[in-house]
Order: C-alpha cells, then sequence, then structure tokens
C-alpha cells in the first residue's frame, strides 16, 4: 500500500493521469480497497514474459485470485455507507470473469503495466503529467508494444516451425514419389509423359508450399527488424537519457545536490529488465528461423538472407545494454584518505532476468590513474594495472527477493597505499584524479554468452592529511559541476562561466549549511573573485577559471577564493548553522557595505559578516557613538572555530551589552537567545559556579578608525596585525590591571571572567590554588 498511499498524497491531474492509464475495465475503487493485495501479488511475485509458457498459467491463476480477493473484500463491506463501493466490486468481479476469461494475459500484462507507471509517476510526475507525446510516455507505451510484438513473433514462430515441419514432410512424400514414378517410367516407357505430368504438377504444389513459407519467413523477418528498431529507439532513450541524467545527478549530488530518488533506479531497472528480455527472445527466435532455414537446405531463388545482420545486431544492443546496466548505486567518496575505511555498491540492473542471479557474479575493485581510466574507456578493456592497493577489495553480486536487486555492497574496503604520478609544472597531489574500477564477468543463456562489464567511479582524490582537504574539495567539486555526459575521464573546462560556478557555490553552500546562499550573497562572491565591481546579475561575460577559483591568492592575502570560501562554509556548517538558517548572519558582504548599512540606523545595531583577512573568521560590526556624539561603526576581531569551541557566538552576542538590535531591526535577544547555553548548576554544592564571558573594552571611540592594539585578546587567539580593518578585540574579563593582580586563577586563562554569583561575597573567602 506504501505506493498506492503516496499516489493520494499527489496531485489531482497525476492521480487523473493514472486513471487513463487503468481504462474503463479496471475501476479505482478495485485499485483503493485492493491496493494492498495487487502491489504484493504483482511487484513482489515472480516475474514471467509474455511468451515464458509459465506466463499463461500465472495470468490465470492471478485472474482467479483477483475475481477470489473481489468477493472477499465485498462480502466484509456491511456498513451503509461502503454499499456503492461493495456493489461496484462485486459488478467488477463479474465483469472481469465475462472479459478476461478466455484471455487472462490481457488483464495481468495491462496491471502490470500499470503498476509501472505508477512508479514512474512517482519519480517523474511532472514528465508524466505531460502529454501523451513525452519521451517518458513513449518508454511506457513502447516497452508494452514490444512485449505484444515479441509475443506475436513467438506465435508466428511457432507457425512458421509447423509450416516448416509440413513442407519437410511434403518435400519427403515428394522425393519419395519421384523414385517411384522413376521405377514406373523405367518399367512403362509409354508412361513417361503422363509421369512427367505429375511431377511437374507436384513440383508445382511443392514450389507454391515453399513461396508460401519463404513469404512468411520474409514477413516474420521484416517483423524482427521492426521490433529491433524500435528496442533500439528505446533503449537509446533509457540508457542514454534517463540511465545517463542518473549518472550525472550522483556528480551533482556530491556537489551537494538532492540524491537521486531510489525509485528513479527502479524505474530504469524495470525498463532495462524488460529491453533485455525483448532482445533475448528476439536474438533466440532469429537463431529458430535460421535453424529451420538451414535446415530446409532448398532453393530459394537467391534471396537475400538478413537474418544474420538482424542476429548481430540484436546481440550488440543486448551486449550494450547489459554492460551500461552495471552501474554504481553508492559512489566511494570522492576525498579519499588512505588507511581510512569506506564503502560502495555495485549493481546489475538486468540482475532480475536471464538468470544472471544464479551465478552470483564475482566483483573485484581496483584504483587506477586518470590515464589508465581513460585507456580503459578508449578499449572497453579494464587496466590489467592499478596505481594502489585496496584491502576487501572483492565480493560476489547477490540477489534480494524483496527489492528485487541484484548488488554486492563493498562496506570495508580500506585504501592502504597509492602510486602518484609525476607532477607537472604546478600540480599537487590534490589536483590529481584517479578512479575505483568496478569489474565483473557473467555468461547468460548456456554459457553461449559471455559478458565482461566494468564500470568507473566518480573522480576521487587520495589525501594523507586532514590538511589537504579544502584544496582536494576543490578539484572534486569543479569536476562534479562541469563534468560533460561521456566525457573522456576526467577532462573538465579550464574557465566556465561564473553563474554556473554560482549555481555550484550555492548548491555546496546549501547542502553543507541548510540554506541557501541569496542573490546578493552570490554577488559578494563575484565581485571578490574577479575583484571588481560587477554588475547584478552578472552576464556570462564573466568568466572564471580554474586557477582563478582555486589557484591564485586573493589580493593581499596569502590564500586563493576557494580556500576562503571553504573555510565560511565549514565554519557555519561547524559553529553558525541555526543563527544562519535563521537568517541572523549576513555573512557574505563587504566592509563598506556593511558601514553604510549601518550608519543609518540606531546606536547598538549590529551584523555578521565574514572577515576578509581570517580564514574561517566572523566579525561583528555594529554602530557605535563617539565621544564626539558622531556616529561611528567598529568591528569586533574576527571569532574563529577555536574561539567557538569556548564560547558560542549565541553567548558572545549576549554577553556583548553595547549590541541590541540586529540589522536591520530585530532584537538580539529574540534573535538569539533560543540558541544561547543556559546557566548550569555545579554538579558538586561545594564550589562555586564559575562562567566565562566576553566584553568589550571601555576605551574612547571616537571614530572607526581606533586600532585598540591594547585591549585584551580573545581567549585562545592572537591578534593578527594585517587583518584588513582596524578591530574592537573581545576580552574574557576584568581591565588589565585586574588581570595582572589576580594572576592566574584555578588553571583558567588571565582573560577569563569569573562570576561567582555570591549574595555576600563578605561571607565567603575564597582560595585559589
Amino acid at each position: 500500500m506504501a505506493l498506492w498511499n503516496k499516489l493520494l498524497q499527489s496531485r489531482p491531474e497525476v492521480m487523473e493521469q493514472i486513471r487513463v492509464s487503468y481504462g474503463n475495465h479496471f475501476p479505482m475503487e478495485v485499485r483503493h480497497y485492493l491496493c494492498d493485495w495487487l502491489e504484493t501479488r504483482l511487484l513482489s511475485g515472480p516475474l514471467f514474459m509474455d511468451h515464458d509458457p509459465q506466463y499463461e498459467i500465472e495470468a490465470a491463476r492471478f485472474l482467479n485470485e483477483l475475481i477470489h480477493e473481489l468477493e472477499r473484500k465485498a462480502s466484509e463491506m456491511s456498513a451503509d455507507d461502503l454499499i456503492t463501493a461493495k456493489l461496484r466490486l462485486l459488478e467488477s468481479s463479474r465483469n472481469f470473469r465475462q472479459l478476461f476469461s478466455h484471455n487472462p494475459s490481457q488483464l495481468y500484462s495491462h496491471l502490470r503495466n500499470c503498476l509501472m507507471f505508477e512508479k514512474q509517476m512517482l519519480c517523474y510526475p511532472e514528465e508524466c503529467a505531460m502529454t501523451q507525446n513525452s519521451d517518458f510516455t513513449q518508454i511506457f507505451e513502447a516497452i508494452e508494444e514490444l512485449m505484444s510484438r515479441v509475443r506475436s513473433n513467438e506465435i508466428e514462430n511457432r507457425n512458421l516451425k509447423k509450416k516448416y515441419e509440413l513442407f519437410c514432410c511434403e518435400l519427403h512424400e515428394v522425393s519419395k514419389n519421384n523414385a517411384q514414378y522413376d521405377v514406373i517410367e523405367g518399367q512403362n516407357p509409354e508412361r513417361r509423359e503422363q509421369i512427367a505430368t505429375m511431377k511437374q504438377e507436384q513440383q508445382t504444389r511443392l514450389q507454391a508450399s515453399l513461396n508460401q513459407l519463404t513469404g512468411m519467413r520474409l514477413s516474420l523477418v521484416d517483423k524482427f527488424k521492426g521490433t529491433i528498431e524500435l528496442t533500439e529507439t528505446v533503449q537509446q532513450k533509457v540508457v542514454d537519457k534517463y540511465l545517463n541524467q542518473w549518472r550525472m545527478n550522483q556528480g551533482l549530488a556530491g556537489n551537494g545536490a538532492p540524491p537521486s530518488n531510489a525509485n528513479n533506479l527502479d524505474i530504469i531497472q524495470g525498463w532495462c529488465e524488460h529491453l533485455a528480455e525483448i532482445l533475448w527472445n528476439t536474438r533466440e527466435q532469429i537463431k529458430m528461423v535460421s535453424k529451420y532455414r538451414k535446415q530446409l537446405n532448398v532453393d530459394e531463388q537467391n534471396l537475400p538472407d538478413f537474418l544474420p545482420e538482424l542476429f548481430a545486431k540484436s546481440t550488440n544492443l543486448l551486449e550494450h545494454l547489459i554492460t551500461r546496466s552495471f552501474i554504481i548505486e553508492k559512489q566511494p567518496p570522492q576525498v579519499m584518505k588512505t588507511n581510512t575505511r569506506f564503502a560502495s555498491t555495485v549493481r546489475l540492473l538486468i540482475g532480475n532476468t536471464l538468470n544472471i542471479k544464479m551465478n552470483s557474479p564475482l566483483v573485484k575493485v581496483t584504483i587506477v590513474s586518470e590515464v589508465q581510466a581513460q585507456h580503459t574507456q578508449q578499449t572497453n578493456k579494464c587496466s590489467e594495472h592499478s596505481c594502489g592497493e585496496i584491502l576487501n577489495s572483492t565480493g560476489n553480486m547477490e540477489y534480494n527477493e524483496t527489492t528485487k536487486q541484484l548488488s554486492v555492497s563493498f562496506r570495508n574496503m580500506q585504501l592502504k597505499k597509492i602510486k602518484r604520478a609525476e607532477k607537472k609544472g604546478t600540480e599537487s597531489v590534490m589536483d590529481e584524479k584517479f578512479a575505483l574500477l568496478f569489474q565483473s564477468s557473467f555468461a547468460i543463456g548456456h554459457g553461449d554468452l559471455v559478458f565482461s562489464v566494468w564500470a568507473l567511479s566518480l573522480p576521487v582524490v587520495v589525501i594523507v592529511h586532514g590538511n589537504q582537504e579544502p584544496q582536494s574539495w576543490a578539484t572534486i567539486t569543479w569536476d562534479n559541476a562541469f563534468a560533460e555526459i561521456n566525457r573522456t575521464p576526467f577532462v573538465v573546462p579550464d574557465k566556465v562561466p561564473w553563474n554556473r560556478l554560482a549555481e555550484a557555490l550555492n548548491m555546496k553552500f546549501r547542502a553543507s549549511t541548510g540554506r541557501n546562499l541569496t542573490p546578493e550573497n552570490l554577488h559578494f562572491l563575484c565581485e571578490k573573485v574577479f575583484k571588481v565591481q560587477v554588475p547584478m546579475p552578472p552576464t556570462d561575460d564573466y568568466q572564471i577559471t580554474w586557477s582563478q577559483f582555486c589557484k591564485e591568492p586573493l589580493p593581499d592575502r596569502t590564500f586563493t577564493f576557494w580556500e576562503w570560501f571553504y573555510a565560511a562554509m565549514k565554519l557555519t556548517r561547524e559553529h553558525l548553522r541555526g543563527p544562519w538558517n535563521d537568517g541572523s548572519i549576513v555573512g557574505f558582504i563587504h566592509k563598506r557595505t556593511a558601514e553604510d548599512q549601518l550608519l543609518k540606523c540606531q546606536r547598538g545595531t549590529f551584523l555578521l559578516r565574514f572577515s576578509d583577512s581570517e580564514l574561517g573568521g566572523i566579525t561583528i560590526a555594529w554602530m557605535n557613538e563617539g565621544n564626539d556624539g558622531n556616529p561611528c561603526v567598529l568591528h569586533i576581531q574576527p571569532f574563529t572555530a577555536k574561539d567557538f569551541s569556548t564560547r558560542s557566538l549565541s553567548d558572545r552576542i549576549r554577553d556583548f551589552d553595547d549590541l541590541t538590535i540586529l540589522f536591520p531591526n530585530k532584537a538580539k535577544n529574540e534573535a538569539f537567545d533560543k540558541y544561547t547555553t543556559p546557566s548550569g548548576q555545579p554538579k558538586n554544592k561545594d564550589y562555586i559556579p564559575s562562567e566565562i564571558r566576553a566584553i568589550l573594552p571601555t576605551s574612547n571611540t571616537n571614530n572607526s578608525s581606533i586600532s585598540y592594539a591594547n585591549t585584551p585578546a580573545s581567549f585562545m587567539q592572537s591578534p593578527d596585525p594585517s587583518r584588513d580593518t582596524p578591530s574592537v578585540q573581545s576580552g574574557y574579563g576584568m581591565d588589565d590591571g585586574q588581570l595582572n593582580h589576580m594572576g592566574t586563577i584555578s588553571g583558567m586563562q588571565l582573560n577569563e571572567n569569573i562570576d561567582f554569583n555570591l549574595d555576600n561575597i563578605d561571607m565567603y573567602t575564597s582560595s585559589f590554588n
């Protein structure tokens, strides 16, 4: 009922499309009240092709069970409000018995296809709800048409076989008669003309039978040709469009796009299984016709024989389908650290057919370089060499009766060592791409066809230390965003329009932090990377190169644009996710723009922006007044992940009494209180609770250029003399004199503020050890 429940929640036009697909002879009441039974019976039951002798038996059994289930369900309905549905179910049982008793396979096939269409509607509701001319709907209809053709061709093939047998008997009879005629003619020479006439009449009848037989065969050959051509068209759409798109979505998912719906792959598997059965059975039918023709061994007036060509084409299509349906369902990590466990899953989309599941094919995994991956693709042969050693890299594919999938999951692979290529120019190990190569082989039929299949993973960058991650993710992000379908591994453009990169950055940031970047955020990033003012929105004339993205340092900085962006994303994900998702953090804004906006606000208004000078730093800019009464904007020294490991951003903002309103006009308590840490009580009541607080210095603030060089530094953070703007440094605790007088308190740093919360400090004597 899971499928039907999901459909009931879909849009009305989707349900209408489903109703139309069932037709007038199958009421929706039957689908609704028998939803569990139908899905279990048709989706989890045995799968038979139309030509299979068991197919008719299964269809007849299904019809009888359906009628019985309808009558049973109707008998359970006793409430008055269900009387209409009860009558509808009973009427349907009578109609099914009357309409389909002579041809149960018609109903059985129709309902199987309808359920397949329902699954398609869940995966592609927009496409399925379109007109009947859409590619998606055409695939559904074409597969149904092909299955009908295969069934029809099988019937004609059987009739042709009978005709061949009759003709062989007739040919044998003619040969026997001719021998008798020759004896009679030798004994009675005067009957020579009469015997010649009898022989001629006999030969004429034989030729007529041969002509009829040839016509039947040529007609069947034309039908084979039409079936193969239509199959090729459908297969191109399934493999070259939908399966390729699924593969492309895997790369985009590596950048944070929503992962491909698992149902999408199930639908594609259903298509592939049907196409494999259609091709295999067409191929077997062609083989049988060729066998009849060779056994006959008669002159057909030099008629061309198209059967070998059709046989070869059907075999090639089947080989292409099988090799392309060997896919990596779960990709390995694209930034892979040596001696770290990782997992991956491969799946054969035609594993539920052609008895492949009975063989449990062995799958082997190796790691290959970019050059070796290119060689594998160009020659269609797996490289005999690898550039590393992977533990636990073999496994047998197993068939799951519940999911109807043939797959193998590698859960404990580990890359022990890697052999790198020689570097060119300024390349680093974080620019070098590898791939995991999955390979297997298996036979189908009676072992007369053996297929070697392989699949290359998305590109992988191998690292040995965590500090290599940022640049490695630059390589992977660029590749995932701009790789083309069926490219040479792992070629990507060196220059792309900024708008395309902006989509990738937004996708990455949203997946990591939970919220999209705004158009203003993306415009800021564009100006940051190009170092000039850019119109909004930027045109495609703004092209960004790989070097600008992650190789060239930003002006007056020691880090690149990607390193800065990655650090901001990492800080937001690990420490600022809540406020960021609430929209409480502007983040991506120029310092000058922030100042211009704050100068229009009342005193105490503040905003948060990512530091231009400190990787993974966020600063607070707030509106203040100097001693002369003139407004000025101050910037607090940036906080980093190191600071937030001691005290969160929300707690720090709560500590700063000078900050009152979050830009543009939201009370800071309303924005941040839900993220602040509640004051706790000590576990041992013999101790006085203490807490760390952040404070702002009380120096003169008559303009925005004050440096505050001698104010206490924030905890575990040293001032950065090279920062882009003068900053007010936050501190924990008391002023300099107090700190120097107190010394180190209970092992804490000097700039920690100890709040004893005593009702009467005179009644308590503190002891510092």
